[in-house]
């Protein structure tokens, strides 16, 4: 299992991934789920991927390949982001049918598409396995692939369109941690990428390994704050 983030802001995107894959008690790897888009100036992609690690590296894979190759349709050559979305589900779609027509195994994989053409929106997409999308809006502007629960409740308490890159930076790795407080399979490095509206480059991106010294501050003052929180509840009435 793993956990993404994909934050769509009037600002631009917050996009955040752990690192961790789990094939079992005794096959615990490292690979980061992240991945930033070779394409033409004009445009800005990157895929984070959960699920079946062989279907998602194979998705990935082809859409590099469809690039290198100058295929009639890869992701430079679509104009507008929701067809790079549905080309990137169809390629998803194909994949799992092949694995599961060879195999008998139904090998699912969940991808989040985020980036921005020149002239149009900052876009984020969540891409079902079936092939189907959805995307951001300013009643949900985030997205959320893999182990979604334990991160969610943070997420719907502070952000909103008008959030700063930097504060939704800040919840998406309280988010995170909040994660990996309760489920095993998701880990670290835990890598933050922040997006700048119109910038079609990667603005800053960060690689947070287990004992790097802002991931343990984070959750050291998370949880502080939090008992803190507790203990000033009010205490329950002695009568009804």
């Amino acid at each position: 299992m793993t956990y993404c983030i994909g934050i769509s802001l009037n600002e631009g995107l917050v996009l955040t991934s752990d690192s961790r894959t789990n094939a079992g008690i005794d096959h615990v790897s490292t690979y980061s789920k992240m991945n930033i888009c070779k394409t033409t100036p004009d445009r800005f992609v990157v895929i984070m991927t959960a699920g079946n690690l062989a279907t998602t590296q194979s998705v990935v894979e082809q859409v590099q390949r469809d690039i290198r190759e100058d295929s009639k349709t890869n992701l430079n050559t679509l104009n507008y982001m929701g067809d790079i979305a549905d080309y990137v589900g169809d390629l998803l779609v194909n994949r799992i049918r092949r694995y599961t027509e060879s195999s008998g195994f139904v090998p699912d994989a969940s991808l989040i598409l985020a980036g921005q053409i020149r002239g149009g929106r900052v876009r984020a997409f969540l891409i079902y396995p079936q092939g189907n999308h959805i995307t951001t809006s300013e009643e949900t502007p985030y997205l959320q692939i893999g182990e979604s629960k334990y991160g969610k409740p943070v997420l719907d308490r502070f952000i909103d369109l008008k959030t700063t890159m930097d504060d939704a930076a800040v919840c998406s790795l309280i988010s995170m941690d909040s994660t990996m407080k309760s489920n095993a399979s998701v880990g670290p490095p835990i890598e933050v990428l922040m997006y700048r509206k119109d910038a079609l480059v990667v603005g800053r991106h960060y690689r947070f390994g287990p004992d790097h010294p802002y991931l343990l501050q984070i959750r050291q003052q998370w949880a502080s704050q939090l008992y803190n929180a507790f203990r000033a509840m009010p205490q329950l009435p002695l009568t009804t």
